[in-house]
């Protein structure tokens, strides 16, 4: 399969290396000879120097015989011109990167198709989802739906008052079939478990489950779900437009922006909004704006370490949830250990995305759990497949991989080892980045 991306910024690169590990031909284009070159010498990759909206750098890349062109340079404009190049010379599927959700609407769809471009992926609107996910499940970490919720994916982070500590999990799941526990982050590291392993005191635990037991599980960790109504904002940026257009009425948004002629842009943009010049790691800012009533601090700056700081004071003065983007991967462990709530990461969330089209799955559902080193797809069993042959525990399935749910004919069950996995079932697994590539070997 041949996969040419366009493009060598955050999300280019990092989708990239994703999937030059997958064993497919990935060729990716940019005009920066350096970048490029520093790529191509670390990752299983062709590199083509040439603009991307440029019909012979296209060529010479072999857009013509992608099963998929992605487009994600910085700008949309050549990210359309250039999938519509590609398709016009042969490219199956196309996917641009834009900046503007007016696109993504769906009486616009047919319009860009006519262009050659089969699908638009926002960043910020992802980001977006994350937040307001991270909004109506407090007590969560992270939030993953398949098929309208008829399964679950829930991230914990376990506190000294979580029952569950210390407890093998065996123990926690030999009486009942109500959840799995997919993974376990723990420091820096994401473990597939097995029956053996203990959950301890600050890890980050992945429960797959039914609608029915979600309440289950958050008393065992302790959680308490708290009701948003006050949200105070760090960053005028797109992503918290989107939050502000998509945000419930009766949610008041204080949105804290350091540069003045900026604020004055966003008081036109964003509604039910107010709208404060300063910097949001003043303490003595905050506490004159409201921190103590406030129910959610959201950090959106261009600096992860300022993002990250903002929330260790929000916490420090009261505040029961907090957001983080972390753009620099390798800040997202760090942050996930400490005291600051959801970590969203536009790069990872794009990528991931782009990954599930190229599985050929239900995109609606694509996400990433902002995880450097693992990722969560949905897949559909093939007829034939082999993933269908044996019950789960006859399988042998790689260690790195786990099947955390599976929904037949409209309805969600928890994997046990007598589950037999049947054709066109959808299958939430759970794996590390070291088993992408085995994924269609048992399910295509």
């Amino acid at each position: 399969m041949r996969i040419v991306i366009a493009g060598a910024g955050e999300v280019g690169i990092h989708l990239a290396k994703m999937l030059s590990r997958e064993e497919l031909d990935v060729v990716l284009i940019d005009n920066n000879e350096e970048v490029l070159s520093e790529i191509e010498n670390n990752y299983n990759l062709s590199a083509i120097v040439g603009e991307p909206t440029a019909f012979d750098t296209l060529k010479r890349a072999g857009a013509g015989d992608a099963d998929l062109f992605v487009a994600v340079t910085p700008h949309e404009t050549r990210n359309i011109v250039a999938c519509s190049i590609a398709s016009s010379l042969g490219a199956i599927k196309t996917v641009a990167r834009v900046d503007n959700f007016d696109y993504l609407k769906p009486e616009h769809s047919k319009h860009f198709k006519s262009l050659g471009v089969d699908d638009l992926i926002y960043p910020e609107m992802l980001a977006g989802e994350e937040v307001i996910n991270a909004m109506r499940h407090t007590w969560a970490r992270s939030w993953f739906e398949l098929h309208n919720g008829a399964l679950i994916l829930v991230g914990v982070k376990l506190r000294d008052n979580a029952s569950i500590l210390n407890r093998k999990l065996y123990e926690l799941t030999s009486n009942s079939n109500l959840f799995h526990i997919a993974a376990i982050k723990r420091h820096n590291h994401t473990i597939i478990p097995r029956g053996n392993d203990e959950v301890l005191l600050g890890d980050i635990v992945y429960f797959t489950t039914t609608p029915e037991y979600v309440e289950g599980i958050r008393e065992l960790c302790g959680k308490k779900q708290v009701n948003v109504k006050n949200v105070m904002i760090l960053g005028g940026s797109r992503i918290a437009i989107h939050i502000a257009k998509v945000m419930d009425d009766d949610v008041n948004i204080k949105l804290i922006e350091k540069d003045r002629e900026k604020g004055y842009k966003l008081v036109e943009r964003m509604r039910n909004t107010v709208i404060i010049q300063g910097d949001a790691r003043d303490e003595e800012l905050l506490g004159e704006e409201g921190i103590a009533d406030t129910d959610m601090f959201i950090a959106l700056s261009d600096s992860s370490e300022t993002n990250i700081l903002a929330c260790m004071t929000a916490k420090q003065m009261g505040v029961p949830r907090t957001v983080a983007e972390v753009e620099d991967i390798q800040y997202i462990s760090t942050a996930e250990n400490l005291n600051i709530g959801t970590v969203i990461n536009k790069k990872l969330l794009a990528a991931s995305h782009i990954f599930q089209l190229l599985l050929d799955a239900d995109d609606t559902n694509a996400k990433c759990l902002a995880l450097a080193d693992a990722e969560v797809v949905e897949m559909v069993a093939k007829p034939g497949s082999k993933i269908t042959r044996r019950p789960v525990k006859e399988l042998n399935l790689p260690a790195d991989m786990t099947l955390g749910g599976v929904i037949h004919n409209g309805v969600g069950t928890i994997v046990s080892g007598n589950t037999q996995i049947e054709p066109n079932d959808h299958v939430l697994v759970f794996c590390l980045d070291t088993a992408l590539y085995k994924l269609d070997r048992w399910f295509g």
